[in-house]
C-alpha cells in the first residue's frame, strides 16, 4: 500500500483533525527534531557561570567547531524536548 503524504497544517484545528484519522500508512522516517537554530533570535540571556565552565564550554564548541553560543542553545533544547 503506498503511503499517504503529510499535508501542510497552519493551524491547531488542522493538525488535530489530521491527528484524528488513521495513520497507520504514514511513513515517519522524514520527520526531524524540532530545532530553534533557525528561529529569530529575540531574546537575551545573561548569566553569570564559574569560569572553567565556560572554558570547558568554549573549548568543546571549538572541538566541534561551532559557536560556543550555539552549544549553550543545543544543550537549552536537549533540557526542554519532550
Amino acid at each position: 500500500m503506498k503511503p499517504h503524504s503529510f499535508p501542510t497544517m497552519t493551524t491547531d484545528e488542522d493538525a488535530e483533525a489530521f491527528l484524528d484519522q488513521d495513520l497507520s500508512n504514514l511513513d515517519f522516517t522524514s520527520f526531524r527534531p524540532l530545532t530553534w537554530e533557525s528561529e529569530p533570535k529575540t531574546a537575551r540571556v545573561n548569566m553569570r557561570l564559574p569560569q572553567p565552565l565556560i572554558d570547558a564550554v568554549k573549548a568543546r564548541a571549538a572541538e566541534r567547531g561551532i559557536p560556543y553560543q550555539r552549544l549553550i542553545c543545543e544543550a537549552i533544547e536537549r533540557a526542554v524536548r519532550l
